[in-house]
This record gives structure tokens, sequence and C-alpha cells, in this order.
């Protein structure tokens, strides 16, 4: 039995969003330590705070703060917190619906195990240390005793208020890829590219999946093309990944290889990006102990004909 190849795989990007008049008066309550909700024409606060009534669909910008105490409404327990939750140590996600509000928030619970917490349980908002207008401004909620904090009634106007948030997305994940894409890789480490044809409509798909996506039937027949290829489309990076070493800006494109019936994706390099081309006709450079091509430059052969590749754009 071949090696069943696996590997730890991150996929990760910031995502930067800029914000409303009704997200940015919440996040920035935060930092303020308030919590403002919005409240509706029939009278319900929300919290968090939305810019649309998901009944009426109602526009709505009226701002009311809350009290940092308030109910679980329901609850889980988390035995084992992963990274960049907001306890180390197990906590219950809950949702909870603060004083004055309608809606239920959902946060984290800090108690000291399952039993300690119910439905109908009273919490308060444990703050942050230091808040610079985000959701983690709570640290979390903790279970409370004392009577219902009021709110101080403020009117949502800041100065300096929080305009724009970044949220990192990450994902972490074990990729195993299967017996198709495992011949593909171990192909890659001798500089060969191999795919495997559809036995029905006889394309050849790079990188193969086991299985023609047109017909729907395995695929196990190997072939290898290239090395040499087209360029279909392309574009053009002009930001900076903060893990790539590559100066922007650069091309990434998709490439027919030769004999292969789908396009891949590598960066173009060996030529100005302002110059390259749909029809440039390409081929992989390698670098030493590489398993894969680290970019592709022109060949110097006439460009292909648009009628030679248009069906895999």
């Amino acid at each position: 039995m071949p090696e069943v190849l696996k590997a730890p795989l991150v996929v990760e990007f910031p995502f930067t969003r800029s914000l409303g008049p009704v997200q940015s008066a919440f996040l920035t309550g935060l930092r303020e330590r308030v919590v403002l909700g919005v409240r509706t024409s029939d009278g319900r606060t929300l919290v968090p705070p939305v810019e649309y009534d998901p009944v009426t669909a109602e526009d709505i910008s009226d701002l009311v703060e809350v009290a940092p105490t308030g109910t679980v409404t329901t609850w889980a327990w988390n035995h084992a917190p992963r990274r960049g939750q907001p306890l180390t140590t197990p906590f219950a996600w809950a949702l909870v619906r603060l004083d004055g509000a309608d809606t239920a928030l959902l946060h984290a619970v800090d108690a000291p195990g399952p039993d300690a917490v119910h439905t109908g349980m009273r919490v308060r908002i444990r703050w942050a240390a230091e808040r610079t207008g985000a959701i983690t401004d709570i640290a979390c909620f903790e279970p409370y005793d004392g009577d219902r904090a009021q709110p101080a009634g403020h009117t949502g106007e800041f100065e300096d208020p929080v305009t724009g948030i970044v949220a990192a997305a990450r994902l972490d994940y074990t990729y195993s890829p299967g017996r198709a894409q495992t011949a593909y890789i171990n192909a890659l480490a001798g500089r060969r590219t191999v795919g495997e044809r559809c036995p029905s409509c006889r394309k050849v798909y790079v990188p193969p999946r086991g299985a023609c996506p047109t017909c729907g039937v395995a695929t196990s027949e190997q072939v290898e093309v290239g090395p040499r290829g087209t360029v279909t489309t392309f574009c053009i990076v002009n930001i900076k990944a903060k893990n790539l070493d590559i100066e922007v800006p650069y091309v990434y494109a998709h490439i027919a290889l030769d004999g292969a019936d789908l396009a891949l994706h590598g960066r173009i390099g060996g030529i100005p990006y302002d110059e390259v081309r749909m029809g440039l006709r390409v081929e992989p450079v390698w670098t030493e102990g590489s398993r894969y091509p680290d970019h592709y430059r022109p060949t110097g052969e006439p460009d292909a004909d648009y009628d030679t590749y248009k069906e895999l754009l």
C-alpha cells in the first residue's frame, strides 16, 4: 500500500471592513464600557444592534443603552477551548439577554464547571483591561447575584468613533489528499505533472480528483501533461501577502498545460507584469529541493491561438 499523505494546513486571511453608524456606535461603546442596542418602531431593543429590522426590514438607527447585567437564555459547555477563543480554561458558550434588551448576545461565561451554569442564570460583563472597540472588549460574562444594573442613558455619541475593524479569519485542519492527488504530489517531486483521464468524456484533469467532475465517473488512467502550457487568464496582484516574500506587483495566472483539459494556477515570472497576456506560452521553473514549480516563465514561442484554449477560460 502506498503511503497515505497528510499534512497540517492553515487557511488564514485578515478581513477588513468599514462600519456604518450603528455598528460604529456599538463597538465604540464597548471601548467605553457602554452597551448599545437599537430600538425598533414597535419598541423592541435589539442587542447586538443591526441596521435593519429582521422582521420588517425597516431601517433602524435609534440607539439605546442597555445594562451590563443579564440572564442566560441557553448555553453549551466548552470542555477544550481552542486558540483564539475568549478564555483558555473550560467555559460555557451562552446566549445572554442583557437587561433592557429583547434579544440575546452570544459570548463566553466564566464558570467553574457545567454544574454551575443553568438557563436563567444571572451574569454580568467582565470588561477587558485594554479595550480597542471590538467584541473582545467584553472579556466574558461572570456569575452575578447583585441588583440589576441601571444604564446611564448614553446617546451613542462618542469622540473618536471606531470606523473599521480587521477580523482575522483562520481555519486549521489536517489535509489528506487521497489516492489521485497523492499520485499527483509524488509526480511533482520528480518534476513531472500527472493528471487523470476520464474513461467517458476522455478529458484530462490536472490536478486529478479521482472522479470526473463532468461525467461523475471514477478516473484512474494517469496521463503526464506539460511541462509547457498557455496562460488563459491572469490577474495582477498589488497587495503584498505577509507570508509571501514576493514583491508586488506580480502576476498570478491560470495555465493550461499541454495535454490538460483544466487550467491550474501559478505565478508568472521572468517577464514584466504588464507584458503578461492571454495566450502567452510558459514553462515551469523549479528551485532546488522544491516539490512544485516556483513560477512559470515565457518559453519564447509564439502566443497560442485563442481557439486552442478558449474552452479552458
